[in-house]
């Protein structure tokens, strides 16, 4: 049983390589997901749906202008 011992040292420093493997791969994918954010923002699509939702959410601000409210 002592021979096996040395073994669990790897094990666990295998581990956290890993675990620090997976940070690391998290931060990049978050990055590269930030940066299409932000190229599709300046794109021209982007722009348009952006424009589109600022139109939806002002003629919901105005929809019931007026009108009793039902509660």
């Amino acid at each position: 049983m002592g021979c096996f011992a040395c073994f669990d040292g790897g094990k666990q420093q295998r581990r956290e390589e890993e675990r620090l493997a997976s940070i690391e791969a998290r931060a990049k994918a978050a990055e590269a997901a930030q940066k299409r954010q932000e190229q599709f923002e300046k794109s021209a699509a982007g722009r348009a749906v952006k424009a589109q939702l600022a139109a939806a959410a002002k003629q919901n601000a105005n929809t019931n202008k007026g009108e009793p409210v039902l509660k």
